[in-house]
C-alpha cells in the first residue's frame, strides 16, 4: 500500500487529502483569512507560513510523516510541458520561485510539497498542471504570426476523466479519441486522439466560448476599437476578458445556481444567455470533430456546470450526432493528483523530469 499526501494551494485556502493506494482517507480544507496573507508582498512568500499549518494540521490528524510513500503538489505556471507525472527537481522550483511563468497560489503546490518530502527522502510530485502543451503545430497557427495560439486549460481533470471514460469503454486511454469539456468558471474544449491534447482552446486569456466570467473569443477589429477608444484601461479590458466577461456582463453574476434559478422561473433573458454559453460549447465541440475527422470514441462534459441537466441537455441535443456523449459532473482534483503519483509508484507510467 501507498500511502500519498496531496497539497492544493488556492488563493485563500490550502486543500490537503490522504490517500492510502486510491482510497483518500483523509481531507482538510485549510481556510487563510485575508489578514493573515495580507502580510505577504508576493505570494510566493507564503510558503513557510501555509506549511506550517499544513504539518500542524497533519499532527492533530496524528498522521505520522514517516509513513507518507510520496507527496504530490497542484502543478503552477510553468513553462510549456507535455502530459504526465513529473518529479519535483530544483530547476521547476527555481522557475516557480521566480515567477518566470507568472504568480499563481498553485506554484506553492510543488515547493510544499519537495519542501515536506526531502527530509523524509521520498519523492515529491506534480501532475498535469494547466501548462500542458501537447497541440499539433498546425493548431497553433491564429491567422497572425504574431499571435500564437497557446495551450493553458483543464489539463489535470481533462486528463483526468479521460482515462476514467476509456476504463468504462473497457480501452485504454491511448487508445481512444475523445472531445472533452471542461465547463466551470473558465471552459475548455480539448480534442484528446489517442491520450494526447492535439488541439483546445486557451481557457483562460479569450478563446473558445464564453463562460460564467470569460469572454471567450470575440470578434476582433471590435475588440480593437474597444482597446483603442479610450474609454478604457488596459487593465479594465484585461478584466473584460477575464473576470468580469461572459455571464458576468450579460447578467451581472456569475452564480450559475441563481441563473438556473431564473431559467426555471421563465426569464427569457436568463435563458438567452445561458442557452448561448450552451450554443458556444457545442460548435466548439462540433469544430473539434473535425480535428478528429469525425472518429471521436465519446465527447465527455465535466466540471461544475456539468451538474447542471438543463445546461448539459442543451449541449447534447446538438453534438450526440457526432458521438455518444458521458457526462462526469464536477471534477476531483485531489484524487486525479493522487492517482498520477500512484501510476508511478506502482510502475504504470514512468516519471517525467521538467528540463
Amino acid at each position: 500500500m501507498f500511502r500519498i499526501l496531496v497539497i492544493n494551494p488556492g488563493s485563500t485556502s490550502t486543500k490537503l487529502a490522504v490517500f492510502d493506494d486510491n482510497s483518500e482517507v483523509f481531507k482538510e480544507n485549510i481556510s487563510h483569512p485575508v489578514n493573515e496573507l495580507s502580510k505577504f508582498e508576493k505570494i510566493i512568500d507564503q510558503y513557510e507560513f501555509r506549511k506550517d499549518v499544513i504539518i500542524k494540521v497533519l499532527s492533530n490528524a496524528q498522521f505520522d510523516l514517516k509513513q507518507f510513500s510520496a507527496i504530490v503538489g497542484r502543478g503552477g505556471l510553468l513553462k510549456p510541458i507535455p502530459s504526465g507525472t513529473y518529479l519535483v527537481n530544483e530547476l521547476m522550483i527555481e522557475t516557480l520561485k521566480k515567477g518566470e511563468y507568472g504568480e499563481h497560489a498553485s506554484n506553492l503546490g510543488a515547493i510544499l510539497a519537495k519542501s515536506i518530502a526531502e527530509p523524509l527522502g521520498i519523492p515529491a510530485y506534480i501532475v498535469d498542471p494547466v501548462v500542458v502543451d501537447e497541440m499539433e503545430e498546425i493548431a497553433r497557427l491564429s491567422g497572425l504570426p504574431q499571435l500564437k495560439r497557446k495551450s493553458i486549460f483543464h489539463a489535470l481533470n481533462q486528463k483526468a476523466v479521460g482515462r476514467r471514460a476509456a476504463e468504462e469503454l473497457g480501452k485504454e486511454y491511448e487508445d481512444c479519441n475523445f472531445i472533452i469539456a471542461h465547463l466551470g468558471g473558465g471552459i475548455s474544449v480539448g480534442a484528446h486522439r489517442k491520450g494526447k491534447v492535439v488541439d483546445v482552446n486557451n481557457a483562460l486569456n479569450g478563446d473558445g466560448p464564453f463562460t460564467p466570467e470569460r469572454s471567450g473569443g470575440l470578434p476582433a477589429w471590435d475588440l480593437v476599437k474597444l482597446s483603442i477608444s479610450g474609454q478604457y484601461t488596459k487593465d479594465e479590458i484585461k478584466k473584460m476578458i477575464t473576470g468580469k466577461g461572459g455571464v458576468v456582463a450579460y447578467l451581472g453574476t456569475n452564480d450559475m445556481r441563481e441563473v438556473e434559478k431564473k431559467v426555471m422561473e421563465g426569464d427569457k433573458r436568463y435563458k438567452l444567455v445561458f442557452e448561448a454559453m450552451a450554443y458556444q460549447v457545442a460548435k466548439e465541440i462540433a469544430s473539434l470533430s473535425a480535428v478528429l475527422s469525425g472518429n471521436v470514441d465519446a465527447i465527455i462534459l465535466t466540471g461544475g456546470l456539468a451538474y447542471s441537466e438543463i445546461f448539459t441537455n442543451w449541449i447534447i441535443e446538438r453534438v450526440k450526432f457526432i458521438a455518444k456523449v458521458l457526462v462526469y459532473g464536477g471534477e476531483d482534483e485531489m484524487k486525479a493528483l493522487a492517482l498520477g503519483a500512484l501510476r508511478v509508484l506502482k510502475g504504470e507510467e514512468k516519471v517525467k523530469l521538467y528540463k
